[in-house]
């Protein structure tokens, strides 16, 4: 009896890892972490003129709530904005209002939320994990934490940027930043500690593609905990994008 249950784990065992084994046998072998980040950063440049593109030719409701607690959990705060936009209706006009030059918009001032430059990349080390079906469509999965060098700190976003830690999704054929969820690894202090102190952050979102192929971002919340000398709040965001709808 106990070599049959002992044989019976072993094949439960087995089962799992043999399927592993033979999804990743069929599948293309995956690229290089270099060849990834690269692509992710040639195509970032071309995400400002996305987000204008988006903007100008769909209808969509974007709702977005702000919370504040206290230590016990308590709501302090809540904020609800609901915007509406409204895109220009004159084909010719929505044109110029979206025409770039070389991939990339003109003197705007704009920049994208999701614009992944290769200064911001060497902030981490990157592992390639696998690849993972969204929506469809075939993602990179790489995981990734601070680099061992400590890049320059010039202001507080930046040092909380150098100690975050998560994992990404790559579109595998747009070079596109899909899906995200990042969480600091260690506390952030504000004036060396004695102003207050960013105890955790952490931040998540999903973008979709349009038909049209477009991208814009469904969902993305944010939650910081922060110690402001002996009060301790924590502040949340929600942020969604509904109702889309292509104009005519």
């Amino acid at each position: 009896m106990k070599n049959n249950w002992q044989m019976i784990v072993g094949l439960a065992l087995l089962v799992p890892l043999a399927a592993v084994g033979a999804g990743a046998a069929d599948g293309p072998p995956l690229p290089s972490v270099d060849s990834v980040l690269e692509r992710l950063a040639e195509h970032s440049q071309t995400e400002v003129a996305n987000d204008l593109a988006f903007k100008q030719r769909y209808y969509f409701t974007r709702t977005k709530a702000f919370e504040v607690r206290d230590s016990k959990g308590e709501l302090n705060k809540r904020e609800l904005k609901t915007q509406a936009n409204k895109p220009v209706r004159n084909p010719e006009k929505r044109d110029a209002a979206t025409k770039t030059r070389d991939g990339v918009p003109g003197k705007s001032g704009r920049k994208s939320e999701f614009a992944v430059d290769r200064n911001f990349l060497q902030r981490f080390e990157f592992t390639l994990v696998g690849r993972e079906m969204i929506n469809d469509r075939p993602t990179l999965i790489l995981d990734l934490q601070p680099a061992a060098k400590k890049p320059p700190e010039p202001e507080l976003k930046d040092r909380i940027i150098n100690k975050m830690a998560g994992r990404v999704w790559v579109d595998e054929e747009e070079s596109v930043l899909v899906q995200a969820d990042f969480h600091l690894t260690e506390k952030v202090n504000v004036v060396g500690g004695i102003v207050g102190a960013i105890m955790s952050f952490s931040l998540s979102f999903n973008r979709t593609r349009t038909a049209e192929g477009l991208w814009f971002t469904p969902r993305l919340d944010w939650q910081l905990d922060a110690r402001e000398v002996f009060v301790r709040r924590t502040m949340a965001v929600h942020e969604e994008i509904t109702e889309v709808q292509l104009a005519r």
